[in-house]
């Protein structure tokens, strides 16, 4: 497999995201060894959080909510998935698929990541992340998603969602910060928006972005629908603490969180919470409020 990484020059210009990368080397069942970027802040020793981004951003969105989750004594992680910011980038859009994605995330994960741990996940972030907590309960002790799903094909997609996938493969350039703007409420200034294009010096970096809107299943027939749907069945089995924070202004998840809700055990009691003015990318607009909810989350439900 050939593998892309981008220069670290090109991450130099950004100034409000002070953590060094941390490597790690992953495999999967047909290729060769990749690296997996991560940023840690916070008492290692502290109660883990797991913070997972999505399409097409890179762990910079959770730069809001890093900071205040280490001010309050958490271990705060958060990874690059392949094929985002400082992780390797594999160039065929064909070596990307929702099982590969999920071979070296779970290798990333029993690496790194030690002890009790609570989720925070939106977008792919929850396609990939509730796979793991549905595969590896035990290595989870609350759950909070915003803004994501675990498709299994037996619904349409939004018509947003639709419109999406097709943009995503028809456009001649992909525009990453443009796609980024378009999913918050707020304006991002210049910094920001090239800090999210920073991973992508060119249009060969982007194979990953580009097929992360095709792996979604979005039929029964669908690779991993019924894996999926398997993960559902463990996810409804799942008592420990769960809670939902949606933005009132994605179109894409609308009435995700009501699914949750109602599915998983882990929900009941819970304060879910609709956050006002939180577009997509919810972390951009609502990062600061995200962050103090994930706080008081963790403290009733965990740290008794």
């Amino acid at each position: 497999m050939q593998v892309l990484k981008t220069p670290e020059s090109a991450f130099n210009k950004i100034t409000d995201f002070p953590y060094s990368p941390c490597f790690t080397e992953i495999t999967d069942t047909v290729s060769s060894e990749m690296t997996m970027a991560h940023y840690q802040c916070g008492p290692e020793d502290g109660h883990t959080v797991l913070l997972m981004h999505g399409e097409p951003t890179w762990a910079y969105l959770y730069r809001k909510m890093m900071p205040v989750l280490a001010e309050a004594g958490f271990n705060v992680i958060a990874p690059d998935l392949i094929g985002f910011g400082r992780s390797d980038k594999p160039i065929r859009k064909e070596d990307y698929s929702y099982a590969r994605h999920l071979i070296w995330i779970k290798d990333w994960f029993t690496q790194v990541v030690k002890g009790p741990t609570t989720l925070f996940c939106q977008d792919w972030g929850g396609l990939l992340g509730l796979r793991l907590v549905a595969d590896m309960p035990d290595y989870f002790s609350g759950v909070m998603v915003s803004n994501t799903g675990l498709p299994t094909g037996d619904h349409l997609p939004s018509e947003a969602f639709i419109k999406w996938r097709r943009f995503s493969q028809d456009v001649p350039i992909f525009p990453t910060s443009t796609i980024i703007q378009n999913g918050t409420t707020t304006e991002l200034d210049e910094a920001t928006l090239a800090a999210y294009d920073a991973p992508f010096p060119d249009e060969q970096y982007k194979a990953g972005a580009r097929m992360f809107p095709l792996l979604v299943p979005t039929s029964p027939d669908s690779a991993e629908a019924q894996a999926n749907k398997r993960a559902w069945d463990k996810l409804k089995q799942f008592k420990k603490p769960f809670i939902t924070a949606f933005g009132d202004s994605d179109p894409i998840t609308k009435g995700g969180d009501k699914l949750f809700q109602k599915l998983i055990p882990g929900c009941k009691g819970m304060a879910h919470r609709l956050v006002e003015n939180g577009g997509h990318f919810i972390q951009e607009d609502q990062g600061e409020l995200l962050a103090n909810l994930l706080i008081q989350f963790i403290k009733k439900t965990q740290l008794k």
